[in-house]
């Protein structure tokens, strides 16, 4: 068991949620899903409470905790990317059913939650800081990143 595990809190379709990101994201499942006895304070006797599933290795815990609290982009989740190909995969994906673009490689998924979808290069990038002020220049304006951009900026063309 994984030391942290974040626990995401949905309205009512944490299993419709879980679903969707083991779809998404390669080497993933469900884990486990509880079920509401009755006896909580909350939902319903048999509708499911939580559901527990892997995305790539890394352990959730959704949460069916009714309409009181929704996400924010205070918190989020980074997908780093080797390829255009992956960055384009996982942005369309993550989109789909009504997520929406933000800025910065950020964008909310169709259940509120933010991701940032980014190419591995911005690590290697950050360590040249002059190089890295051009890319930051060129990554503020676009909403899904374009590696190529991003690349030519850093080259200084």
């Amino acid at each position: 068991m994984q030391k942290i595990t974040p626990f995401l809190w949905f309205d009512d379709q944490a299993q419709a949620a879980a679903n969707f990101y083991v779809s998404v994201f390669k080497n993933s499942k469900v884990k486990e899903i509880t079920h509401y006895t009755g006896e909580e304070p909350v939902g319903q006797k048999g509708s499911v409470m939580t559901v527990a599933f892997e995305l790539d290795g890394q352990e959730f815990v959704a949460l069916n905790g009714g309409p009181r609290f929704k996400f924010t982009e205070a918190v989020s989740f980074v997908v780093n990317c080797e390829t255009q190909e992956e960055i384009d995969y996982y942005w369309d994906k993550l989109t789909a059913g009504g997520g929406e673009e933000v800025q910065c490689g950020w964008l909310t998924d169709k259940d509120g939650l933010s991701w940032q979808v980014v190419p591995t290069k911005l690590a290697e990038w950050a360590r040249d800081a002059a190089g890295f002020q051009r890319v930051m220049n060129v990554v503020m304006p676009m909403k899904k990143l374009d590696l190529a951009a991003l690349q030519k900026a850093y080259d200084g063309k």
